[in-house]
């Protein structure tokens, strides 16, 4: 949990927050070894002023051993006190040669003519020497009484050593606070630091999170003039803005081509619909001519005439409103898919496809009829390009709640994975450009995504390819509101 949470720390934070962790541990390190040697110096210089305080007392002590003089081994024991205020003996404790007192400085608690309390004696280290309690609030010296080769009795001292335990707590406290300041200082400066430091990063990061949501933006030219690895990095960035635009130029110049040659064949499809009538037309008007003043046959020449001369005023029609652009936003009409059909027909007579329509909609639909038609008319001239000759396209649409749902199936050998992706992912960048990944694609996905629909592509019943549209249906206001 700490971990994932620390992941999603920022740089600027990650690296001063490491900083400061390891000032702690070098601070830790070295106020251990600071006291460790504070507290060493410390009990040497007690147990030296210890040694010169007993070698003090054993001078004056012996001859009062030597005559078993107790109230001269007080006295010594008084005189020394007050001479050695500045070592703060506690105590002092003189034995005989038969380890009884002969003198302490504080007879109630040890007193005269008995052996020392064990409870006493633990506390000093056993055979002479110097030992310091844990706590740094004792220290214990003992010392054996030698008179020419003879020992005479043993000495005893304690020493108040509580003022070295308060200069080492105020020396570690000493040290907490400066080292606090010292790393709060320099995780600030961290901070600041690696936040200049990480500035180009985020600003490069900014620009990337802005490109994945609308167009490309190249950094500032200051930035890319910059020297070192920033300006490296961002003269590569500016070297990629300019690819991926021209590439995207690319694009709508590869798809107003795709269109074109869309309106080509569809131009081609169109002159032979207007071509079959002219004959007949002619056919007509040699009639007219010959037989004009027979009521008759003027009255059905010119039915004839008419009949003709309105299919390819329909054909022209259909053909305008399918690429008009611009203009107003109309809902779509059941007349609209009426045209579409007619509109593949040559296409279809061409290549004698079989062309299965299936129109569920009676009424009109809140979706823009212009867009639609462009987005049908490719698909079905794909799906005809798609199927061998003498085949079954399958074209269905009606609606669904409150969406459009259309759907459209080829006798061919499958859509390319490749255009598959590029169709149903919003985030694919690539185009399939390749002739038989089919026409239009590009073109088609983008009315798609300017009418907020969603496509899917499925294996067909025929054995090919199925593309299911669902467009959202919208407001009336908001349809008229687009024009």
């Amino acid at each position: 949990m700490a971990r994932r949470f620390a992941s999603s720390w920022p740089l600027t934070v990650k690296i001063p927050t490491l900083v400061a962790m390891l000032m702690v541990a070098v601070s830790v390190l070295v106020s251990q070894q600071v006291l460790s040697r504070l507290q060493a110096t410390q009990e040497k210089h007690l147990q030296e002023m210890g040694n010169a305080y007993l070698d003090g007392l054993s001078s004056s002590l012996i001859p009062a051993l030597l005559r078993h003089d107790v109230w001269e081994a007080f006295d010594t024991i008084d005189r020394a006190k007050g001479m050695y205020r500045g070592l703060a003996p506690a105590g002092t404790i003189v034995l005989d040669a038969q380890a009884m007192v002969l003198a302490a400085s504080d007879p109630r608690a040890v007193p005269t003519g008995l052996s020392l309390p064990a409870n006493v004696a633990a506390r000093f280290p056993p055979g002479g020497g110097f030992l310091a309690e844990d706590d740094g609030s004792r220290a214990y010296l003992s010392r054996d009484l030698v008179f020419q080769d003879r020992t005479l009795g043993s000495v005893y001292a304690s020493f108040d050593t509580s003022h070295l335990a308060a200069e080492r707590r105020e020396v570690l406290l000493t040290l907490i606070a400066s080292n606090a300041f010292i790393t709060l200082i320099l995780a600030i400066l961290g901070y600041l630091v690696v936040k200049r430091m990480v500035r180009p990063i985020r600003l490069l990061s900014d620009h990337l999170q802005q490109s994945a949501s609308s167009d490309v933006v190249p950094v500032p030219a200051e930035f890319q003039a910059a020297r070192g690895e920033t300006g490296r990095l961002f003269r590569s960035y500016g070297r990629l803005v300019d690819a991926v635009r021209e590439r995207g130029e690319l694009a709508q110049r590869l798809a107003d081509e795709q269109r074109l040659a869309s309106l080509g064949r569809l131009a081609s499809g169109m002159a032979h619909e207007i071509n079959n009538p002219l004959g007949g037309l002619f056919n007509s008007l040699d009639t007219l001519k010959r037989h004009g003043d027979k009521p008759l046959v003027r009255k059905a020449t010119i039915a004839l005439l008419e009949r003709g001369l309105g299919g390819i005023r329909d054909v022209v029609k259909t053909a305008l409103v399918s690429y008009r652009t611009g203009g107003e936003c109309r809902p779509l009409q059941p007349a609209d898919l009426a045209d579409l059909r007619l509109l593949m027909r040559p296409e279809t007579e061409r290549r004698a496809i079989t062309l299965n329509w299936t129109s569920e909609l009676a009424d009109s639909v809140a979706v823009d009829a212009t867009k639609i038609r462009q987005t049908f008319l490719n698909l079905l001239l794909n799906a005809c390009a798609a199927s061998p000759n003498g085949s079954v396209v399958l074209f269905s649409a009606r609606q669904a709640g409150t969406a459009l749902v259309a759907s459209i199936d080829d006798s061919g050998p499958g859509l390319p994975a490749e255009a598959a992706r590029f169709l149903t992912s919003p985030d694919e960048p690539r185009s399939p450009y390749e002739p038989e990944a089919g026409l239009g694609l590009w073109l088609v996905r983008r009315l798609v995504a300017e009418m907020s629909g969603e496509m899917e592509v499925e294996t067909s019943a025929l054995g090919g390819t199925r593309i299911v549209l669902r467009i959202p249906l919208r407001e009336q206001e908001t349809l008229s509101d687009v024009a």
